[in-house]
């Protein structure tokens, strides 16, 4: 049987345990049966015949799991938006996509009953796209490949023994791909999902480890942040033997107690045009780099990861380069022709190249160490987010007259925003400003701080001075 496909090995498991628990909510649940007979039935509804790309704009829960899975085995791709995206970003995403038409909650209400439908998808079509922040002032489309998460799910297999019995927590956004992790790697390997409700989620980490324990979860995939917290508050699902780390630094304060419980932790990195992670790397055995931070480890099966230099060649160990990925993982690249598409080229070997723009090293013992972007890009709360990308924003505000907007690092070196402005007129309000900046950009995106300006100082030939504009220091956030 061919496996190189999302629907197809979640299909093998479908005949190897039907009746075995797939996705598990407060008060209800669905087997790896119903949940492939909810996706049919889906089917059912919007018909059988490939389309371009189907949006999803869903809650949390078994009904999306299933359509996913119903646009997966249609052979068409998946977008998702979480409700709270500015409706305007949404509009934006789907058209640009091609999307033809929109799976909500209210559209999964009353299925019919399912029909027979044989699976559509190729290893080498679209699974789904991505929009992550870009630098020409919009969002940019990531397309990723079947084979590519089939490849990640078998890597996370290889590295976890992740299988049946095994419960992950889904809790990341669906348009981040922490999300894709939770749960692609959980169904292609019999494991089942366990979802939180949006107050849960939205609630206290109390409420979030009762949740855990409740359903047994055994393997969580979060920002450090998150980490930060269960190490703060001192406490962990009873079951967990699996926490993963990733989407930003992860340093050694965040683990402090949690790296002596009787669980593995792991660092990863990967950019999203690379399926999820390129790179795993076991922390809680590991004694953190000179900067409090940890390094970011070896490929993952099917992917190799290169230093290479300006001219493209493979620097010695322990010189800083640029990290370039190839494999499995790499994605077919961006909707349209955004100017980030010069960052996927092909080596010497005719193989497809993805040039991250991170910069790191290799150590000794073969392992990768992260340093920092190549531009301006930053990541905030785990998201990558493009400062161009707001500024652009910004200057579209009827209360901005012209405005920049910068990224800088707190005492625990977590990026944050500050925006400087002239004021179109008199009466021009923070609040106003932030309530149009909000209608179009996540809200992670939005500036932590504003900065007033008579005017925004330049250089001799035109540009911003940078050292000119006043810095909003952060204080680091209290443990």
């Amino acid at each position: 049987m061919n496996i190189k496909t999302i629907y197809s090995r979640f299909a093998r498991w479908v005949k190897l345990q039907p009746d075995a628990i797939a996705v598990v909510e407060d008060g209800r649940s669905a087997t790896y049966r119903e949940l492939d007979e909810m996706a049919d039935a889906i089917i059912t509804k919007f018909g059988h015949q490939p389309y371009r790309a189907i949006g999803l704009v869903m809650s949390h829960g078994i009904e999306v799991t299933a359509a996913m899975l119903a646009i997966l085995k249609n052979g068409s791709a998946y977008l998702p938006a979480e409700h709270s995206l500015p409706t305007e970003r949404i509009r934006y995403m789907m058209q640009t996509a091609g999307v033809e038409f929109v799976i909500t909650d209210e559209f999964c209400r009353q299925l019919p009953k399912p029909g027979h439908f044989s699976d559509r998808s190729l290893p080498d079509g679209p699974a789904y796209i991505l929009y992550t922040s870009g630098t020409s002032g919009r969002p940019k489309g990531v397309i990723v490949e079947n084979h590519s998460v089939v490849n990640y799910a078998e890597a996370f297999e290889k590295e976890f023994n992740v299988g049946p019995g095994d419960v992950m927590l889904q809790y990341s956004v669906c348009s981040f791909d922490i999300f894709v992790e939770e749960v692609f790697t959980t169904l292609l390997n019999g494991a089942a999902i366990a979802i939180p409700s949006k107050e849960i989620r939205d609630g206290s980490l109390a409420d979030l480890m009762d949740f855990c324990n409740r359903h047994g979860v055994t393997e969580i995939s979060g920002f450090p942040y998150l980490l930060a917290d269960m190490n703060r508050y001192k406490c962990h699902p009873r079951d967990l033997r699996l926490l993963i780390s990733g989407g930003d630094v992860i340093r050694a304060a965040y683990i402090s107690w949690l790296k002596d419980r009787d669980f593995v932790i792991y660092n990863t990195y990967g950019p999203s045009e690379t399926t999820v992670c390129a790179t795993y790397f076991r922390v809680d055995n590991a004694l953190p780099l000179d900067d409090g931070t940890y390094p970011v480890g070896k490929p993952v099966k099917g992917v190799e990861v290169r230093i290479l230099d300006e001219n493209m060649l493979e620097t010695p160990d322990g010189n800083v380069g640029e990290i370039c990925i190839l494999g499995e993982g790499v994605s077919r690249g961006y909707l349209g022709n955004p100017p980030e598409g010069k960052n996927f080229v092909t080596d010497a070997e005719g193989r497809r190249l993805y040039r991250s723009g991170d910069l790191g090293y290799r150590l000794p013992d073969g392992n990768l160490a992260f340093l920092h972007r190549k531009d301006r890009q930053v990541m905030i709360l785990g998201r990558r987010v493009e400062p161009e990308e707001v500024e652009n924003v910004l200057n579209e505000s009827p209360c901005v007259e012209r405005g920049v907007v910068r990224a800088f690092y707190d005492e625990q070196g977590l990026a944050y925003l500050t925006a400087y402005f002239v004021p179109s007129h008199k009466n021009c309000i923070i609040s106003r400003i932030k309530e149009f900046l909000l209608s179009r950009l996540a809200d992670f995106m939005v500036p932590e701080f504003f900065v007033k300006m008579e005017e925004i100082p330049l250089t001799a030939r035109g540009k911003v001075n940078d050292r000119l504009l006043p810095v909003v220091m952060k204080e680091r956030d209290r443990q």
